[in-house]
């Protein structure tokens, strides 16, 4: 550690330790966010399909507290120590057994905070004061402030919260336009081949907005069918007929030493970042998962899994049998099948078709999933379709392949960073290589 560097407790650092006066929210109301231990993802909060409540039961509920750009808001329990930062703009109510950290900018400045609790130091701490009860294992707040912290003078704790919130950043920038472009392609499904757009546009005397030869294809008429009107020409299908579920079972064991990239129900939730681990590291049977392949999750499917997986040729990639593997047959690719298994009538009709009481643990049977009827266009829109669907999904995986990149640049430079056994202008230098 550098020679100015010096060792802290939270408490002596005038870092503040705010618990909200908590209580269960009502389910319904429109008003602030509601943010729980599942939104605390990567360090960061993620927003989506958080729960809401109102205005007069959150001036209530937080009355203890308001988030503020930079706070840190830690676990206490399930997976305590686990923090995220609150960016900019962002107002929400602090779900049970969380706390938001705070500094006041005098000891430690508020950027640099984030990086202090995702350190070493920090986690190397999380066992001395875990207190195990009865029912589940979390910190107190009392024990909070006696945390250690390395600090280095105010001048290289800016720099440090630069180098890495650059970093940071950036992988934020690719989750967005991932999303953006994820978003794209399955709204052109939707409207090709969910709501019949061109169709509809035809049959109005509407532009549809498509070069003349691709408007073509699409007929200008509608005829009933089981799953309602569709367009004429087309025909009832199954997901069976658009792709195939690969049962190649894998036993990593039996090759210890090898290695797997690793695609896990956690690593979904993991902004999709697969593990890359030894065959001796897993436990348990898993599926191959060959290039090109989508994933489904048969488990509790009420949260919507649907990965496109990025598997390169020389990868051994492998899946949780929890997973579906997809691979699309011709003349279909894997865009179509990633828009027909994202589309909310498929996820609403796998909803209806699990099996198991446990609301954490329901299925849905494969026979189920391959059975799911789709309305099926002539062969000649397939084509067209992955010409326009297919870029999106290469640009949004070359993002995600670049984070993967970036965070293990970041999480290498992490500790080495906050622990002073790399200074600030090594590491400018080494990125600027």
């Amino acid at each position: 550690m550098g020679g100015e560097w010096r060792v802290t407790t939270l408490y002596d650092a005038n870092v503040s330790v705010i618990d909200c006066d908590h209580r269960t929210p009502p389910d319904a109301g429109v008003g602030y966010q509601y943010v729980a231990i599942p939104q605390l993802r990567d360090g960061r909060i993620d927003l989506a399909d958080v729960r809401r409540i109102t205005q007069k039961d959150y001036t209530a509920w937080t009355r203890k507290a308001s988030p503020r750009e930079h706070d840190v808001v830690l676990s206490r329990r399930c997976n305590p120590g686990t923090t995220a930062v609150v960016s900019h703009g962002m107002e929400f109510a602090l779900g049970q057994n969380l706390v938001i950290l705070r500094a006041d900018g005098t000891t430690v400045f508020p950027p640099f905070l984030r990086w202090i609790v995702r350190s070493h130091a920090w986690w190397e701490q999380i066992d001395k004061y875990m207190n195990v009860g009865a029912v589940f294992d979390s910190l107190r707040c009392a024990d909070i402030p006696a945390f250690e912290v390395p600090l280095p003078p105010l001048p290289e704790q800016r720099a440090i919260a630069h180098i890495l919130g650059t970093l940071d950043d950036k992988i934020e920038l690719n989750r967005r336009m991932c999303e953006t472009l994820e978003a794209m392609a399955r709204a052109l499904f939707k409207s090709w081949f969910v709501d019949f757009d061109p169709v509809r546009a035809r049959m109005e005397g509407r532009d549809t907005g498509l070069p003349r030869e691709i408007a073509a294809l699409f007929p200008d008429k509608v005829v009933e069918s089981e799953l309602g009107e569709i367009p004429e020409g087309w025909r009832v299908g199954t997901v069976g007929d658009v792709a195939d579920a690969l049962r190649d079972a894998v036993n990593p064991l039996a090759c210890p030493d090898a290695l797997f990239v690793h695609h896990s129900i956690p690593a979904y939730d993991d902004s999709q970042r697969p593990v890359i681990e030894a065959g001796a590291e897993i436990k348990s049977a898993k599926s191959r998962v060959p290039v090109g392949s989508v994933l489904v999750s048969k488990l509790n499917p009420a949260t919507q899994r649907v990965w496109l997986v990025d598997v390169l040729p020389e990868d051994v990639a492998v899946c949780s049998t929890e997973f579906v593997v997809l691979l699309a047959r011709e003349p279909y690719d894997r865009s179509f099948v990633y828009g027909a298994s994202c589309a909310e009538q498929t996820l609403a009709r796998l909803r209806g078709m699990v099996t198991g009481t446990s609301g954490s643990h329901q299925r849905v049977p494969v026979e189920a999933l391959m059975n799911l009827p789709l309305a099926l266009p002539p062969e000649g829109c397939a084509g067209p379709f992955k010409a326009q669907a297919e870029p999106l999904h290469c640009r949004a995986l070359a993002c995600r392949r670049e984070s993967r990149s970036l965070a293990a640049l970041r999480d290498t430079l992490l500790p080495k960073l906050v622990s002073g056994e790399v200074r600030v202008g090594d590491a400018e230098r080494f990125l600027a290589g």
